[in-house]
């Protein structure tokens, strides 16, 4: 399918895209396919340059939910933050089937769904100043030193989130993995477009999925948050 024109200052061709996410094929389930049937169509993101007022049926701040897995973190924030709106995107089909029908059962009326690639969405269809905040939960850490490259947070990306967020926004990010964390705050400080923070763990975060594993495997979870510097004091690291 081609892919919509972009929308921001920067642009990479498609075929010159990292990917930062595993491939992953097979054949849809019965269950997953009848999710997709029932909920997506008043859930999916509308095509095209994202149009909050369009796609949410109001103007207020969005939150971007990137890798979401099955959404109980995308869920929960969606409940305890009414009044901000929550888009989720992930590139695993079942994954995010599960979090469509988690989300009727929720009632949660101010979340939407992109099943794709974050990158191609922060580049081609979100525009400068769209996003209040970034959530990375427990990304892929791709722990092999030849598949550093695809890790989500790296200069590319970062770029796209300081020019994607209003001033004052921040991207949250939790991991599990104590090289990851250490990756995000070297690629950060070198980068220079935000100031990252150890923070505390989200109160309204459920304990699902990956931090459960975790924590149960005797892993500490870090949480840091990414402030976008103040242009006005400058970019320097």
């Amino acid at each position: 399918m081609p892919m919509s024109a972009p929308v921001g200052n920067r642009s990479e061709p498609e075929t010159d895209r990292i990917r930062t996410y595993a491939g992953r094929h097979g054949r849809l389930s019965a269950l997953t396919r009848d999710r997709l049937d029932r909920y997506l169509p008043a859930r999916a993101l509308p095509p095209g340059p994202l149009v909050p007022v369009e796609a949410f049926g109001r103007q207020a701040p969005v939150v971007l939910d990137v890798g979401c897995g099955h959404g109980a973190a995308a869920i929960a924030y969606a409940s305890t933050h009414p009044m901000h709106d929550v888009l989720a995107v992930d590139v695993h089909v079942p994954g995010m089937a599960r979090l469509l029908a988690a989300s009727d059962v929720a009632g949660v009326a101010n979340m939407r769904v992109e099943i794709g690639d974050a990158v191609a969405l922060l580049t081609d269809r979100v525009k400068p100043g769209q996003l209040a905040a970034v959530h990375l939960f427990f990304p892929d850490p791709w722990p092999k030193l030849k598949h550093a490259k695809r890790r989500f947070v790296r200069a590319s990306t970062l770029d796209l989130l300081a020019s994607r967020l209003v001033t004052g926004g921040y991207v949250l990010i939790a991991t599990d993995q104590p090289a990851y964390a250490e990756h995000v705050r070297t690629e950060v400080r070198a980068h220079g477009g935000f100031v990252v923070l150890d923070a505390p763990r989200p109160a309204w975060r459920p304990m699902d999925g990956f931090e459960r594993k975790g924590m149960a495997a005797g892993r500490t979870v870090v949480d840091l948050r990414l402030d976008v510097r103040d242009p006005a004091k400058g970019f320097a690291p």
